[in-house]
């Protein structure tokens, strides 16, 4: 049976396949922080919501979207590897979370790097 972690996790990207993110604000503690490689680092459940209010107009604009390939967790931690697809192509990522009380109290997102050409036109 899937502990609280992984629960969790599991509503957070029925919510983001929604595409409203600001609707996963209330899965986060007060005190949470949030860590992404492009956007920065965000402390708090309000700066949050701030985040995730600018990534829904950024991904719309970007047509940017996500689906999730796997999770797993148990009680107090779980991971997501999910694949990131855009006009650009797809990328894969892994997110890694920490939840307290049913709550969401640390979330830090990886991404692939995108994938280079390297064709010799010389």
């Amino acid at each position: 049976m899937p502990g609280e972690a992984h629960t969790i996790i599991e509503r957070f990207w029925r919510i983001q396949d929604e595409g409203d993110y600001t609707k996963l604000a209330p899965l986060f503690a007060e005190d949470a922080v949030l860590e992404d490689p492009t956007w920065g680092r965000y402390e708090g459940r309000k700066a949050i919501l701030g985040f995730m209010t600018t990534m829904v107009a950024e991904m719309g604009e970007r047509k940017i979207s996500f689906t999730v390939d796997e999770i797993c967790g148990d009680e107090h931690t779980a991971w997501a590897r999910w694949t990131m697809h855009s006009p650009d192509g797809d990328r894969g990522g892994v997110g890694i979370y920490k939840v307290r009380g049913g709550e969401m109290i640390y979330y830090r997102d990886y991404i692939d790097p995108p994938v280079e050409d390297v064709t010799d036109n010389g």
